[in-house]
């Protein structure tokens, strides 16, 4: 069993900075992939950026990619979303996953096995 925890959301004006954490506890954290994703309103749930166990590989949305940068600390059972350049368009609840998914496999809601609460990021124009 692993539980995670996000934090870091808000209100942020376009253009500005965020950044969300996960705090994961149980089992194993470091030999999990771990995965952001996010929900908009009357949207599906999308993918955003996932991170491999040991940091070597990371992955991320076409519509994220060159702003955000997801990382992780073993030591510390956290994996962050660093968010920037913030759009309107990114106002969602996001939401941080586990998963033992290999490759493009991490880019799928339905190989994540834990999912956290998620924390709303709403951006004002």
């Amino acid at each position: 069993q692993v539980q995670l925890v996000e934090s870091g959301g808000g209100l942020v004006q376009a253009g500005g900075s965020l950044r969300l954490s996960c705090a994961a506890s149980g089992r194993s954290f470091s030999s999990w992939a771990m995965g952001w994703f996010r929900q908009a309103p009357g949207k599906e749930r999308e993918f955003v950026a996932a991170i491999s166990w040991n940091s070597g590989n990371t992955y991320y949305a076409d519509s994220v990619k060159g702003r955000f940068t997801i990382s992780r600390d073993n030591a510390k059972n956290t994996v962050y979303l660093q968010m920037n350049s913030l759009k309107p368009e990114d106002t969602a609840i996001y939401y941080c996953a586990a998963t033992t998914a290999l490759a493009m496999g991490v880019t799928r809601s339905n190989e994540y096995y834990y999912w956290g609460q998620g924390t709303q990021v709403t951006v004002s124009s």
